[in-house]
């Protein structure tokens, strides 16, 4: 069942992060068909994105998965990275 995920955290170099955006499509696109991806208006280096998961346990795996650690020193991405679920009232 498709769920979408908020995901929030901060960035060493937002252009340096963002020059990453198709490793993230690479590592996440086994478990998500959709990804969009926001900077917050009043800190440049705090990012956002919204990522409708299509396979929620395969999606936390890849985020806890130690190999995507390398990419998240080169895209300067800082702990903790906070995730949201959608709920229905």
């Amino acid at each position: 069942m498709k769920k979408t995920i908020v995901t929030r955290h901060r960035v060493g170099n937002f252009d340096t992060w963002l020059k990453g955006h198709q490793d993230r499509l690479d590592i996440f696109g086994p478990a998500m068909s959709g990804l969009k991806t926001f900077q917050d208006a009043n800190d440049p280096n705090s990012v956002v994105m919204v990522i409708e998961v299509t396979d929620m346990d395969k999606f936390e795996a890849i985020l806890k998965d130690p190999s995507n650690d390398t990419l998240k020193k080169k895209h300067t991405v800082l702990e903790p990275i906070t995730l949201s679920m959608q709920v229905e009232p």
